[in-house]
Order: C-alpha cells, then sequence, then structure tokens
C-alpha cells in the first residue's frame, strides 16, 4: 500500500481564487450549474445534471481551495474529502468511472500535498488505501472509459499512479500502450483532434504534457509517437489561438483559459508555427497584419466523436490584435440540459442557415440517442475547399452538400484577408443542384459579433463596430443588414450580444450575398 505522494504533478488548468471563495460559502459550481448548501454534505444532493455530478466526484473543488491555501481552506477540503470516502466505499457511476477517477487522481496528486501534510494519521491511512484501491481499479478499466479525451484521461492517470505512487513497470507499460493506442486513433496527422474541436485539443496537450513529465520522473525514455504527438499538437494550438490568448470556438470548445494556453505553449521547445490550411481538421487560416480570420471547412466529426460537435460548416471567426469580431456563439459545458441542442445548430454560427434548417441534425432523444449519445448527423457532399494568394492577399474558396439531401442547395462561400489584413470580404453563392422545386427557399446569412464589440447603423446602411479602446471597423454588403439579438457562451459565462443578419431567397438560379469587414482610417 503507497503511504505517500512521491511526485506533485504540474497542473496547468487555472486556479481561481474566486471559486475557493464560493466554495468556503457553500456553493459548488461546475458545468455551468450551481447547489447551494447550508450544513449539510454536498455529497446528499441531487445534482442538477451529470456533468455536475462528475465535477463533484472528480475534485475539481481541490485545485481553487488549494490555490486559496489557509486553514479553512484545508479544513473544507479534508471534510470533503471525508466524506467522500465514508459514502463511495464501493462501485458506483459516476464517482469510480474511468474518467471520473482518473480526473480525480489527478487532482488528489497535484493539488493535494496541502491537505495530506501534517494530516491525522488515522485519515492519511484510509486515503492512501482507497489511494491504492482506485489506482488499481483505473488500470483495470482505463479502456471502458468515454470515446474521445476521456480515454486519454483515464491512460494518463493510470500513468501517473505509477510516478505519483509505487512505480510497477507492468502497470506502467499497459498504461503506456493504453495511451499509445488513443493517440494514434484521435490525434489527426497535422496535430488536430479528430473530434475537431480546439479545446479539447488543449486538455488533450495538457495530459501529453503530464504523461512527458511522469516519464521523466520515472526515468523512462520518452517514447517517440509521445514525443511526436507533442511536436505536432502544439502547433495546431497556435493555429487556434487568438490575438487574446484563448482559442477560437470552434465544434463544441470554448475559448480555454488563456493562462493555461501559454503555461502549456510555453513547455514547447520546437516552437513549430502553426499550419495555414490543416488538411485533416479541415480548417483554414488567413493572417495578414493584425488580423486573423479562421475557417471551418470540415464535416461532422466520425460518430462516437461527434456528440458535442456543431453544425457550423464553412462558419468563421475574425479578429483584429486582441480583439474577437465575428465569432461563433459558443458552447455550454453540458449543453443537453439548459440549450437542448440549440447552440450547436447552424444558426448559432457566422454562416448560412438554409429555411431556418440545420446543415447536420444532432440524433433526436430516443434509443439511438441512449445507445450512441447526442450524435451530430450530416448528409450530402463533403466540404471542398481551395487556397491561393495574389498581390491582393489570401483567398480561400470552400463548398459544402449537406442542404443538398433536403432543399437541392449547394453553399460556396469565398474570404479574401487583404495583405494588410485592414479589409476581410466575403461572398456567399447559394447553388441550385439537379431538379427541385421551383419554390422560394429564404436563407440568411449570420455574423455573431462579439459581445465587448459596439454595434451601430450607419448612413447608407452600413454598420458601424466600435472595438474597446476606440478601433472603428466597417461592415459593408449590397443589400440591407439587420441586427438582432445573440448570445455569447465564454469563460465569463453566457452574454449578451449582437448578430449582423441578411437575408436572402434562392429560387431556381443561384443567388449571391456580397460583404465585407473593412478598418476604418486604414489606408
Amino acid at each position: 500500500m503507497p503511504d505517500r505522494i512521491r511526485y506533485h504533478p504540474f497542473d496547468a488548468l487555472p486556479r481561481r481564487l474566486e471559486e475557493a471563495d464560493a466554495l468556503l460559502k457553500g456553493s459548488f459550481r461546475f458545468a455551468g450549474e450551481a447547489v447551494q448548501i447550508a450544513g449539510e454534505s454536498i455529497f446528499d444532493q441531487i445534482p442538477p445534471t451529470a456533468a455536475w455530478a462528475a465535477g463533484l466526484h472528480a475534485f475539481e473543488w481541490l485545485s481553487p481551495l488549494s490555490a486559496a491555501g489557509g486553514q479553512a481552506a484545508r479544513d473544507l477540503a479534508t471534510r470533503l474529502i471525508s466524506e467522500w470516502l465514508e459514502r463511495n466505499s464501493r462501485y458506483s457511476e459516476p464517482a469510480w468511472s474511468a474518467e471520473v477517477t482518473a480526473r480525480r487522481l489527478v487532482q488528489l496528486f497535484a493539488h493535494g500535498r496541502f491537505v495530506i501534510a501534517n494530516s491525522d494519521l488515522l485519515w492519511r491511512s484510509k486515503l492512501f488505501v482507497s489511494l491504492g484501491r482506485q489506482a488499481a481499479l483505473l488500470a483495470r478499466i482505463a479502456g471502458e472509459a468515454s470515446p474521445g479525451s476521456p480515454r486519454i484521461d483515464a491512460a494518463v492517470g493510470s500513468l501517473l499512479c505509477c510516478s505519483c505512487l509505487e512505480d510497477d513497470p507492468g502497470r506502467r507499460d499497459a498504461a503506456l500502450r493504453k495511451l499509445e493506442h488513443e493517440i494514434a486513433l484521435q490525434i489527426l496527422p497535422d496535430g488536430g483532434h479528430i473530434s475537431r474541436s480546439p479545446e479539447e485539443l488543449l486538455l488533450i496537450y495538457r495530459q501529453i504534457v503530464m504523461a512527458i513529465d511522469a516519464l521523466t520522473i520515472l526515468d523512462t525514455a520518452i517514447p517517440d509517437w509521445l514525443r511526436n504527438a507533442h511536436d505536432r499538437v502544439a502547433p495546431m494550438l497556435r493555429f487556434f489561438r487568438q490575438g487574446d490568448g484563448g482559442l477560437a470556438l470552434f465544434n463544441g470548445g470554448g475559448e480555454g483559459d488563456s493562462r493555461t494556453v501559454a503555461s502549456l505553449l510555453a513547455r514547447d521547445e520546437i516552437r513549430g508555427q502553426p499550419l495555414l490550411y490543416a488538411r485533416h481538421s479541415a480548417y483554414q487560416r488567413l493572417a495578414a497584419g493584425r488580423s486573423l480570420a479562421i475557417l471551418d471547412c470540415g464535416a461532422p466529426p466520425p460518430g462516437p466523436y461527434s456528440t458535442r460537435a456543431h453544425a457550423g460548416c464553412l462558419a468563421f471567426e475574425f479578429a483584429a490584435g486582441a480583439r474577437r469580431i465575428v465569432v461563433n456563439c459558443g458552447a455550454e459545458k453540458d449543453d443537453s440540459a439548459r440549450w437542448q441542442g440549440t447552440l450547436r445548430a447552424t444558426a448559432a454560427h457566422s454562416t448560412v442557415t438554409i429555411a431556418d434548417t440545420s446543415m447536420a441534425e444532432v440524433l433526436a432523444p430516443g434509443r439511438a440517442r441512449d445507445l450512441l449519445g447526442a450524435r451530430l448527423v450530416a448528409r450530402g457532399d463533403l466540404p471542398q475547399t481551395e487556397r491561393s494568394e495574389s498581390v491582393n492577399g489570401w483567398k480561400v474558396e470552400a463548398s459544402h452538400g449537406f442542404y443538398l439531401p433536403v432543399f437541392g442547395i449547394q453553399h460556396q462561400r469565398v474570404l479574401c484577408l487583404s495583405r494588410r489584413g485592414t479589409k476581410l470580404s466575403g461572398c456567399d453563392r447559394l447553388q441550385p443542384k439537379g431538379s427541385r422545386t421551383s419554390a422560394a427557399l429564404p436563407f440568411v446569412a449570420r455574423f455573431h459579433i462579439h459581445p465587448d464589440i459596439r454595434v451601430s447603423p450607419a448612413q447608407g446602411g452600413d454598420v458601424l463596430l466600435k472595438l474597446p479602446g476606440g478601433e472603428g471597423w466597417r461592415f459593408r454588403c449590397a443589400g440591407r443588414v439587420d441586427i438582432e439579438e445573440s448570445v455569447y457562451v465564454s469563460q465569463a459565462g453566457t452574454r449578451r450580444t449582437e448578430q449582423l443578419v441578411l437575408n436572402g431567397v434562392v429560387r431556381n438560379a443561384p443567388a449571391e450575398l456580397a460583404w465585407a469587414f473593412e478598418q476604418i482610417g486604414a489606408d
């Protein structure tokens, strides 16, 4: 039985003191839901969502309490660990599921020192008995974690048990085999993740860094496949990184924490630069001057990895320096509970929606969804993309046929970024294909604007966009532009914002919408 934690791994995830303050006041917030207690045990409360329960049992409260320090935080952490040990001596879910067990162990290894040091001998003995049982169980069930990053979490958690508790060569080799299998399955050749989520990639990069650190502590050679994965993923994170340090919002991923991104990328000694076109991840990146545009030109990920994917093909995000201008609405941590999949719909993205219909559908509630999860299902021709450079700047042409089976319409989008980055122009073309009825189909091009941007109409039908600090941009289009309400889900929570809306109708002939964002005062 282990009797000490031999190594405390570095955890790049943020530890916010305001979270510790809320915990000390009895408020437990995980996955966007908060539960308030007064005297009773939080483990006896009915969890509002499954994601909230997973956060509680994964000890997500331990890192902020550790950051706060002090006797009050130490007493609360000790009490919470004791209550968990008393109520979870036998296997139950989600407390003992593979991914939750792995996350809990990592929290204890990385942040448990302030609780374990100088603790009561009997309490300490009970904790280490439990840690030994959890480590042994995780080694057996790591492969049963949910597809995607949870399986990498489980494999790395099992590996950390070998460096933090007691080195077991057999268990260590088994964990490495699991990790190698999952990395080969999930990390694409260009360094992206199979889910196509930037934030998911960030979380996996954190696990890769922790695995390398654990092997270094064990004085074990870093396998080539692990080093190669590290060197591919880091440039891809830079691909998605915005000027404010956070990540672009695509396919269920949020901004992430800019401090976490910076801390992890600081560990990359090679400093590999991002690609212009991530072919396997299916994203285009246009950068010039202070401006950056990222375009999603890919299909939904394979079934098991699409349970949080979004129907946002040909959506883009645009930023000037450290200021995001055009964004997607983002994703809730527990999307199905509050938004019922709304944020996964095409309308929540800066792209074109036909007849108020998503280009891909989430599996409807029922037996299939119960078995397979809330997968995103799309039908139609796969996206195509082409990139070129001219004296005027970068140009990307892309199209998708996900509306062909229902409406017989192909969406084509062209983005052009000037060489100085002072103008982003675009054109959306709705192209009828094959035989279809002559009934008119309405379509809408949406440009969701970041909530920090002040939006106001101008004479002549243009829209003025004022950035914090005074910088101005102008949105122009050939037709009428409406300003409507929207939402933006960020690290700070859900915020109200606005969107620019262009309406059109397509019949038997192609229909086009041309538009542009121009910096005011630029030469």
